[in-house]
């Protein structure tokens, strides 16, 4: 593979520029889990508290800049954004968020075993088999695409406050 344009602060590389039939093919599999997530009854703000999580556990700074915002544009509130880190310890959050947010993290951290089998039980209370199928690969997708945003130090720009209304 030859050098390109693709090279970005501190010597890193974009990825998804560098390499973008792969970028292509991951963008595709996204596209492709929310409509499995959508098909399942996920609504759009317990898909974006699931990428948000992720982001959050995996340092992602690019993805949680874009997926709060989307977040937010769909309703989410700032308080619950503000405690999703410390969901366990409020009562903000469904049964369902609770077990879709516990089974993200569990998949984010799959090799943790018993944190694992505790969330896949509390998933296994509050959601379907769709639905779980759904959050794993919410998860599965999110990891994938902080890693091409972590490795590549995608930056994030500052952006103009929204008007007040």
């Amino acid at each position: 593979m030859t050098q390109t344009a693709a090279a970005t602060t501190e010597g890193r590389v974009f990825v998804d520029k560098q390499s973008p039939d792969a970028y292509r093919a991951l963008t595709a599999t996204a596209e492709a889990v929310r409509g499995v997530a959508a098909e399942a009854g996920l609504d759009r703000l317990l898909v974006e508290l699931i990428n948000i999580r992720v982001s959050q556990l995996n340092g992602c700074a690019f993805c949680l800049n874009l997926h709060t915002k989307t977040a937010l544009r769909a309703g989410e509130t700032t308080q619950r954004l503000g405690v999703l880190p410390a969901w366990r310890d409020t009562e903000l959050f469904t049964p369902r968020e609770r077990a879709a947010l516990a089974l993200a993290e569990a998949t984010t951290h799959a090799a943790d075993a018993d944190p694992q089998s505790t969330a896949y039980a509390l998933a296994r209370a509050a959601l379907s088999d769709d639905e779980i199928s759904a959050v794993i690969w919410v998860a599965i997708t999110m990891n994938a695409f902080n890693r091409v945003s972590v490795m590549s130090k995608h930056p994030v720009r500052n952006s103009p406050p929204a008007p007040s209304v």
